[in-house]
């Protein structure tokens, strides 16, 4: 079975290992001048630096853009105290844009500093 690891894109280095690690409690691992590894709960997600209006495609006209946009793949960060976790979201530079409550838990829709959306999830015991 293939290991799986997650990649995101971000134009400021610094800026998104304080986000992820300050404001997601993600763990740095290591880093160097193009990309950074962190980990949480045993994924490894790395931190790539790219510049905005590169191309991340080989043979496309597509450029790279850091306003919020969406994508079908997002992460899922599950936290034992989502207000707790979203108020240091924001002060790290994320964004809360929706949220949903049910009997299974509750769910904040935010993105990073960067556009990149994902959830904060908490889940009823």
């Amino acid at each position: 079975m293939p290991k799986i690891t997650v990649c995101i894109d971000v134009p400021d280095k610094e800026k998104a290992i304080q986000f992820y690690t300050k404001g997601l409690g993600c763990e740095l691992v290591k880093q160097n001048s193009d990309y950074v590894e962190l980990n949480t709960d045993g994924l490894t997600i790395y931190l790539s630096k790219q510049a905005p209006g590169t191309n991340p495609l080989i043979q496309e006209k597509a450029v790279r853009s850091y306003e919020r946009h969406w994508t079908p793949v997002h992460l899922d960060f599950i936290v034992s105290n989502i207000e707790e976790c979203i108020t240091t979201v924001l002060e790290y530079g994320g964004v809360k844009e929706g949220s949903k409550n049910g009997d299974w838990g509750s769910a904040v829709f935010c993105s990073d500093p960067f556009g990149n959306g994902f959830c904060i999830l908490e889940y009823n015991q």
